[in-house]
């Protein structure tokens, strides 16, 4: 048993080490453009209003929360349309700044389209807007 571990152990090894670099390359920068799509920077600190914020965006967007944890800066909601559409928001403060960032998965796989990014900070803007116009 022990022999087959260490034999299964040194072939992915030699497997992890054949991977073509411009590949590892090539994820990296995907990765970094959906990193770009994903976030936003907002000049607040208000934790709590921005918070409230992205859960009225989600709502507003179809989605149930299913978590809010404001200790950690997350929150979590579910849509469903046929398949499960899972949404989570990370807020950080940064400075001066607020950064949100959504990460959207649809059957264990993270949606790439800019469109679902655009709209989500689309009518995040608008509700900090409402928020900071004092309008409910």
């Amino acid at each position: 048993m022990k022999l087959r571990c260490i034999i299964l152990c040194c072939c992915a090894g030699l497997l992890w080490g054949c991977l073509d670099p411009s590949h590892q390359a090539a994820h990296s920068e995907n990765s970094l453009e959906l990193r770009q799509l994903q976030t936003r920077a907002y000049d607040t600190t208000d934790r709590i209003k921005i918070a409230r914020a992205i859960v009225a965006t989600l709502q507003d967007l179809g989605f149930i929360i299913d978590r809010a944890d404001m200790e950690l800066g997350t929150i979590s909601g579910t849509r469903l349309d046929g398949r499960t559409l899972k949404a989570t928001v990370t807020l950080r403060l940064r400075g001066k700044r607020a950064l949100v960032r959504l990460n959207v998965n649809r059957d264990h796989r993270t949606m790439t389209d800019p469109n679902l990014y655009q709209d989500f900070f689309i009518a995040l803007d608008k509700s900090l807007f409402l928020v900071a116009m004092q309008v409910d």
